[in-house]
């Protein structure tokens, strides 16, 4: 395909020469930017201030506000981090479905161009920030390598860098300063220059469905809870010390005191002039399970907001339980499964297809081009269902094979490659006694109740045990007296016999004459 008809995910040509140029390289003010600090004095009237101004499309302040908080608060910090860090796992390309031969060998090929990126775990966690913030812009710089375009870098850019356009449909741009030809400010976004995740926590305009929207009330109060505790520790938590000076000090006397005074309280120790008093009071009581109790209901919703649940965090202290543990982390795998289906959809978009159409292995556009997927790496358990599918299979149940060995968690063998399996052992075939036994079916009686389950192996019988020569044999066993005139009998029906034919002729007599005579038992006691 011809450069000037490389197609983006948009379907619309793309010009080469704008790819080998970063965006922001020629954007120096947002590279000299210093990001402010709004959660310094923040109030309830200031934050407010901040979610209206997003609300009329100023951004910067709300996601300066969030970086502040990942930054500052632990507890944030540490539940983000977990619910990311779920997202690092192996990776597969696949190809389309009924993929052609070409297309499956574009896949190949594709595949091992991803996984030339340097770093590429760390652009899928740099991707993952658009879960806390809404979105979240890696910049892609091209190079060519051996004949192929390749991404050179993927270097994540601050939120606080775009604005949002609102039209028929919301568009993210640079704040470049400047407005294109129908007025809109921003500079647009260049195509394969790109990975836009755009992470949805809620429904709605971009800039109300950030995670971290739902969390700035409680890091408020969280915050407030946090400097009352540390007022009431200095206040309650540190006994009052009281100077007593003669009526006729100095000032320089007094103020000798109340050095002291503030070193006994910092080192434990210092030196007063003779006729001075220092005295200590006991602390003043007071109870903190009030601030406690509030920054413990703040960090509970923050974990129930990130993580779907509390005790995955630990959160509850005592309350946890290995039982109740596991449910909650249920919900964290419902929520890394959403996490997964929206990353997939982006490196799709903006990476895998970015790669194949510029080196020609994405003829047909996006629709038919292969698919960027995580993999959780969860597979059945071997030994439930190594029990279950041939039960399944023996009631006519259809299972393919590459079902049951990714539910295994069992790659398909490659043709040529060495597999495991039961090498069949072969032995001398039996003689005598040995292979009436291995000929004939156990004579074990089966009880009447369960006929119906002996039905088929008692049909397959009966037939053997009623044709000409088997009802011959089984006159003779009936009217017989002894063995010795069922041998007897048995030499004139069949002359010339050798020991093993005579031994095989007496087993089936009796098998065929037992047999026969349990199905007509059968059939009367209307069981069959």
């Amino acid at each position: 395909m011809a450069k000037s008809m490389i197609l983006g995910a948009d379907g619309q040509p793309i010009d080469m020469a704008s790819v080998n140029t970063p965006q922001t390289s020629q954007l120096g003010h947002l590279q000299r930017e210093l990001q402010s600090h709004p959660t310094r004095g923040l109030t309830p009237s200031k934050l407010a201030a901040i979610l209206d101004a997003a609300e009329q499309g100023d951004l910067t302040a709300q996601f300066d506000l969030f970086e502040d908080m990942e930054e500052k608060d632990g507890h944030i910090a540490s539940e983000m981090g977990k619910r990311r860090r779920a997202l690092i796992l192996d990776w597969e390309i696949t190809a389309p479905d009924n993929a052609s031969t070409l297309e499956k060998r574009n896949t190949e090929q594709l595949g091992e161009l991803v996984q030339s990126i340097p770093d590429f775990e760390d652009v899928i966690f740099d991707a993952t920030d658009a879960i806390g913030k809404g979105f979240a812009c890696l910049e892609t710089e091209w190079h060519r390598v051996e004949g192929f375009w390749l991404p050179k870098t993927l270097t994540h850019r601050p939120q606080s860098w775009f604005q949002l356009h609102r039209g028929y449909r919301q568009e993210l741009r640079l704040r470049s300063n400047t407005a294109d030809a129908d007025g809109i400010q921003g500079e647009a976004l260049r195509p394969f220059g790109w990975v836009t995740h755009i992470h949805k926590a809620k429904s709605g305009y971009l800039e109300r469905t950030a995670l971290f929207r739902q969390l700035v009330w409680t890091y408020l109060f969280k915050n407030y809870s946090v400097g009352d505790l540390a007022e009431f520790l200095e206040i309650y938590g540190i006994p009052v010390r009281l100077g007593k000076y003669p009526p006729n000090a100095s000032e320089r006397e007094k103020a000798t005191l109340l050095r002291a005074l503030v070193g006994i309280g910092h080192n434990a120790a210092g030196i007063i002039p003779e006729g001075m008093l220092i005295d200590f009071k006991d602390a003043a009581t007071g109870d903190p399970k009030a601030f406690e109790l509030m920054i413990s209901w703040c960090e509970r919703n923050q974990s129930k907001v990130i993580l779907g649940g509390t005790l995955t965090s630990g959160a509850d202290g005592a309350a946890s339980t290995n039982a109740l543990g596991n449910v909650h982390n249920e919900v964290r795998k419902d929520l890394r499964d959403g996490d997964i289906r929206q990353l997939n959809a982006t490196i799709t978009r903006d990476l895998v297809y970015a790669i194949a159409a510029m080196n020609g292995l994405a003829p047909d556009g996006i629709k038919r081009c292969p698919r960027f997927g995580l993999i959780t790496g969860e597979t059945e358990d071997i030994q439930v269902l190594s029990e279950a599918l041939p039960k399944l299979v023996g009631i006519g149940v259809q299972v393919p094979q590459d079902w049951a060995n990714q539910k295994l968690g069992i790659p398909m063998p490659q043709p040529g490659q060495v597999v495991l399996g039961v090498t069949p052992v072969v032995q001398a075939a039996p003689t005598g006694t040995a292979a009436l036994t291995a000929v004939l079916p156990a004579p074990a009686a089966q009880p009447l109740t369960v006929a119906q389950t002996m039905q088929p192996q008692l049909a397959s019988n009966v037939q053997q045990a009623t044709s000409p020569w088997f009802a011959q044999i089984r006159k003779l066993v009936e009217s017989a007296g002894s063995l010795e005139q069922i041998r007897d009998g048995l030499e004139q029906l069949i002359p010339n016999m050798t020991l093993d034919q005579f031994a095989l002729a007496m087993g089936e007599a009796m098998a065929a004459a037992q047999l026969a005579g349990r199905y007509e038992v059968l059939q009367e006691a209307g069981a069959l």
